[in-house]
């Protein structure tokens, strides 16, 4: 596996638990004992863990549609949780192995428009797909943003998109579209500025709509006037999707160094949105720095640090090494379906 892929993709990832983690304590941090998840950093876990999925599936049988792989994941998670029942398709559901992991199984939290949809059960779910959506909240944002360190460009601001319209509606879609092409870009090495313009000219392709000016008004902020309390709040707004975005966009162009990731975390978790904020900044400072640049202190007392260490690694893995076996090669890990079953 290349070190680069592999540093980014933990960073990133160990980088949006530990933000969703601070931005729960609202900055009190306290100086012992578990730092825990929220329903959101679960949801991300199981978004990179419906990826992993979908991705077996193409290389050993036939390209399936992706969206419905992570819809699928979300569905296993609300079954570890007891909130929906198991769908009866298997002898062990949910199956793979975050299903043995026992925090997944504990209520942090509710994601009202990832519950109704999976009720709904809806088939498919992309963005011209039926059933409109009516939230506009910001897990549309913190949920896909790993998607960036699945696909690149144009394909990620799509998937996103599609994601994000499982559960999310308008300006949720756009804003997710350019946070994973934003952090895709901040893993190779990008700056923000260039990331979020770029990402941002991406995600307007997809015609949409147009991406909420806030967006970019928080870049140019974060570099002529950063570390501003009121100017994060301002960001932060209403909590929706495309504030959280803006607010985290301020918070990572407020504090671009290696070193100061902890006082980006703590000034996002004071946005007073719910932690949300502190999320967008984790997962993009994570990925532009990698895992090294994370406070060790924190990130030893994560509840989810082994749980998105393992994804991230196994995510880099399955895209360049495709364990399971393809059509043309055997597999190399013969126990790979069984982590990561692709139906």
């Amino acid at each position: 596996m290349a070190a680069g892929a592999v540093a980014a993709a933990r960073g990133s990832l160990l980088g949006q638990v530990l933000g969703d983690a601070i931005g729960a304590t609202a900055g009190l941090v306290p100086q012992a004992g578990a730092l825990n998840a929220t329903s959101g950093g679960q949801l991300a876990c199981f978004t990179v863990d419906g990826l992993i999925r979908a991705d077996v599936r193409g290389a050993l049988r036939e390209p399936g549609h992706v969206p419905s792989f992570v819809r699928h994941a979300y569905g296993r998670w609300a079954a570890l949780q007891g909130i929906i029942p198991s769908d009866g398709k298997t002898k062990k559901w949910p199956d793979g192995w975050l299903a043995d992991v026992p925090m997944l199984r504990e209520s942090r939290g509710t994601a009202p428009a990832t519950l109704a949809a999976l009720r709904e059960r809806a088939a498919g779910g992309g963005v011209d797909g039926p059933a409109p959506r009516s939230s506009l909240g910001p897990r549309a944002v913190t949920r896909t943003l790993p998607v960036g360190l699945y696909a690149r460009g144009d394909e990620a601001a799509q998937l996103a998109a599609e994601i994000a319209a499982l559960t999310h509606r308008d300006e949720a879609i756009i804003a997710a579209a350019v946070g994973a092409v934003a952090l895709q870009l901040l893993s190779e090495g990008a700056a923000a500025g260039p990331a979020v313009q770029q990402a941002t000219e991406i995600a307007t392709r997809l015609g949409r709509g147009p991406v909420p000016p806030a967006v970019g008004d928080a870049l140019v902020a974060g570099e002529v006037a950063p570390r501003e309390a009121a100017q994060l709040v301002r960001f932060a707004g209403d909590g929706s999707a495309a504030a959280v975005l803006a607010g985290g966009v301020y918070a990572v162009a407020s504090f671009p160094e290696r070193d100061t990731i902890r006082d980006a975390l703590l000034f996002a978790s004071a946005a007073g949105e719910g932690g949300h904020v502190t999320t967008v900044a984790g997962a993009m400072l994570g990925a532009a720095h990698g895992p090294d640049a994370l406070p060790v202190d924190w990130v030893s007392r994560l509840e989810l640090a082994w749980v998105a260490d393992t994804l991230a690694r196994d995510l880099v893995r399955q895209l360049t090494e495709s364990p399971a076996g393809s059509e043309y090669a055997e597999a190399s890990d013969p126990n790979w379906w069984d982590r990561y079953p692709g139906w």
